[in-house]
């Protein structure tokens, strides 16, 4: 015997899923809840599609992950390896935009413009489609299989997995160009790892959207459970007024001039389950904030329809703060909702994300276009010429950031006397600088050579210089170490 068992006796380890039906309902928050779902849908599908010139010799995808190459395309802007702190300053502004949204109207990323609540939202409008409403849907789910319920079982399905098939595909197309990337698919020549993450992405669209749903959001994401930090007293929230709405009678509808209301006291919750029938996630709000709420507000929408049918006004379930809520219970005002928002904790969040954001834009626009690294070759540290000269071998990593070939000079300073040259190039023509042809967004690597005369000091420090020709404000600099063999002082 376990000690599961010596604890509860008998109870399953797993419970087995209830299915959620949402029933279909009209209103401000489902309106929103298109409207974004469309938003969403469209830019993630047709992004990849999106044409930018950025002339002949870069790709003209707008958005592309090349990681062949190990570049980052979106419309202007290009993103090096050597530029990776750039990315990390979107995840860091998405990290503190979701901490912005979240402290100020809870869990409106969960409810609107999560890619889990979109493509559920999508599916369950699939399977109202076939299937029918709330009602029709559980009486097919209790019925026997019959051929009418495997065949609309089969559309459904095949809807599914069309559109969990063209989820896939389009991920895959922000990695390489899209339209040869489509042709190679569909004809069986792109690589293998391209099917295989069509394969996984359409299998967990398919069951994450039609089966788990709501499963994924109560137990599957973390967020739920870190979100309650970001939350206090002041954020906006979907609640109950209890307040209000309690005691609750049974289907009676009541208006404003019931008599019987200045005896008793009835809420004006009509325990219709209306905000019940419509939730996502199956959960009822007037049990107060739970894990499974994703702040979606349709339970307001079908609340408030109800309201409007029994005289009496809308707001029972309504977006408001623990605040808001004392103070409306002890019969005051609550404060508008723009004075809600703008309080020091948003502000601080808000002001947080411009910031990164712009000094990010400031650091794209006074980037360099020309990147220079250079290492001394140790293996030998210095050669001495015949006439006396000492010569350090230097190896160079040259980034030319724009899309056209460049000419640039490359320069020495800090070192008198000194002349460099590159491995195609010969001493007796060299001087202080040298130009180099570099060819478009690419790195070119060569062997550069100085000589000096010896000095005293073994080590000297100077800068390398890169200048392009056809811009004198594009500059790169790198600073070196030149060697020379220790010299006695003379007595």
């Amino acid at each position: 015997m376990s000690v599961l068992d010596l604890v509860n006796p008998g109870s399953p380890l797993y419970a087995k899923r209830k299915g959620v039906y949402p029933k279909a309902v009209s209103g401000f928050f489902r309106k929103l809840k298109w409207v974004i779902m469309a938003i969403t849908l469209t830019i993630y599908y047709v992004t990849p599609w999106l044409r930018w010139d950025r002339g002949p010799y870069a790709p003209d995808q707008a958005v592309l992950i090349d990681l062949a190459n190990r570049r980052f395309y979106m419309f202007s802007i290009e993103i090096w390896p050597q530029e990776f702190y750039y990315i990390a300053g979107l995840l860091v502004m998405a990290g503190i935009g979701l901490f912005l949204v979240t402290s100020a109207v809870g869990r409106a990323w969960c409810g609107y413009a999560c890619p889990q609540t979109v493509w559920t939202d999508l599916f369950v409008h699939v399977e109202r489609a076939i299937d029918g409403d709330r009602n029709a849907q559980i009486r097919l789910a209790n019925a026997p299989l019959s051929v009418t319920k495997f065949g609309k079982r089969s559309v459904k399905y095949a809807i599914w997995l069309a559109i969990a098939v063209a989820t896939g595909g389009a991920w895959i197309f922000y990695f390489a160009d899209a339209p040869t990337l489509a042709t190679q698919f569909v004809t069986g020549t792109a690589p293998f790892v391209a099917y295989a993450t069509v394969g996984v992405l359409t299998a967990t669209t398919f069951i994450l959207g039609g089966f788990m749903r709501e499963q994924v959001c109560i137990y599957m994401c973390p967020w739920p459970r870190i979100q309650t930090a970001m939350l206090d007293e002041k954020s906006l929230i979907v609640t109950y007024k209890d307040w209000r709405g309690e005691p609750r009678t049974q289907g009676v509808k009541r208006s404003a001039d019931v008599p019987s209301e200045a005896d008793v006291k009835v809420g004006d919750c009509i325990d219709c389950n209306g905000c019940v029938a419509v939730c996502p996630t199956g959960i009822d709000i007037r049990e107060g904030p739970q894990l499974g709420c994703i702040t979606c507000g349709l339970c307001i929408d079908a609340c408030d329809k109800v309201m409007t049918q029994i005289g009496r006004p809308r707001g029972l379930i309504d977006y408001a703060t623990l605040d808001d809520a004392v103070v409306e219970k002890a019969g005051g005002t609550a404060p508008s909702v723009l004075k809600t928002l703008l309080r020091p904790r948003t502000l601080l969040y808000f002001t947080i994300w411009i910031s990164i954001g712009a000094a990010m834009l400031f650091s794209l626009g006074q980037r360099s276009r020309l990147d220079i690294s250079a290492a001394q070759d140790r293996n030998p540290v210095y050669v001495q010429l015949s006439d006396g000269h000492i010569r350090n071998n230097y190896t160079l990593k040259l980034r030319n950031m724009e899309t056209r070939p460049r000419t640039i000079e490359l320069a020495v300073s800090g070192l008198p006397e000194a002349v460099i040259w590159t491995a195609d190039g010969q001493r007796e023509t060299a001087g202080q600088s040298v130009r180099i042809k570099l060819a478009p967004d690419a790195t070119t690597r060569l062997r550069l050579f100085v000589a000096a005369p010896v000095q005293q000091e073994e080590e000297r420090p100077f800068t390398l210089t890169a200048t392009a020709t056809d811009d004198a404000g594009t500059v790169a600099i790198d600073a070196l170490t030149f060697e020379s063999p220790e010299t006695e002082d003379e007595e």
